[in-house]
């Protein structure tokens, strides 16, 4: 008998350990919540977490930028994951009583940790461990196939101006997709850049000369592209014949968020990308 009840409170303890309601206003923690096999204890996600598709049935606390502290307050969450941005909702959510996790991204480690510190807080570190070897192991595989062959100069357009090619913002070396570049067998070409997302012309553009120009440049709302928008972007270029990407027709229209969450879906654009820069790897 006694055996019996020690073990009930040990379950009670687990129980009260680990968070039963949790709040996410970023897709990258929701994509990682999912992953983490957390996706009943969602109570919550922003107006911007689309992935996985039953995230979409949550209900809507607004913006990673502002939540809606009253619908997240009325949700009782026992952990409130919100991203960390210069005007953070974190003091907001914790004065209302919050138990509140900030969260950050930056290169693929930052990301890598976000994942286990988000499992930590959610009382399962083990997974967050598991999950984050997997990850890299899919990651190193990918790179086995890859690293033998040619590096290739890649440049990757995250914004400009609808319907032409002015300005343009690149991914430049501080973001995590300069590192997928590396594993998919590429060079960033505006690695050197002082920023992560720099702004650059199409002169610079033509004088760098990429192998593989990749743009999802004014296709932010990826589930409302179209092929008929992705052929109008790759007919922008097709302008600019004295491209090396272009003579080559490694231009590539892309629109899909596992581009641009931080999430545990950096394996999926790290073989998409290979993919497109080395189709003859077979991957």
């Amino acid at each position: 008998m006694a055996r019996l009840m020690l073990l009930a409170l040990a379950f009670c303890a687990l129980l009260h350990s680990e968070a039963l309601r949790i709040v996410s206003t970023a897709p990258s923690s929701t994509e990682t919540l999912y992953a983490l096999g957390l996706g009943d204890r969602v109570a919550g996600v922003s107006q911007y977490c689309h992935y996985p598709p039953e995230a979409r049935r949550k209900t809507n606390v607004g913006s990673y930028l502002r939540p809606n502290a009253e619908t997240v307050l009325a949700l009782r969450p026992d952990l409130v994951i919100v991203q960390k941005v210069p005007s953070s909702p974190k003091q907001v959510l914790a004065r209302l009583g919050l138990n509140v996790l900030e969260v950050e991204h930056g290169n693929l480690a930052t990301t890598l940790e976000t994942m286990e510190r988000i499992a930590a807080a959610a009382g399962v570190p083990e997974r967050g461990r598991s999950l984050r070897q997997r990850i890299e192991n899919e990651l190193r595989r990918i790179a086995d196939v890859t690293k033998t062959l040619p590096r290739r100069d890649v440049l990757f357009v995250v914004g400009r101006e609808p319907g032409s090619l002015r300005g343009l913002i690149a991914v430049g070396s501080g973001s995590y997709l300069n590192e997928l570049f590396s594993i998919a067998g590429a060079r960033n070409a505006f690695e050197d850049a002082a920023t992560p997302y720099p702004k650059i012309s199409l002169e610079e553009v033509l004088s760098r000369n990429p192998d593989v120009i990749l743009d999802m440049g004014d296709m932010a709302d990826t589930a409302q592209v179209t092929p008929a928008q992705m052929r109008a972007v790759e007919g922008l270029w097709a302008r600019q014949p004295a491209l090396r990407a272009v003579r080559e027709r490694r231009v590539h229209a892309i629109a899909s968020d596992i581009y641009v969450v931080p999430g545990p879906r950096v394996v999926d654009a790290a073989l998409s990308f290979a993919r497109m820069i080395h189709p003859e790897a077979g991957l």
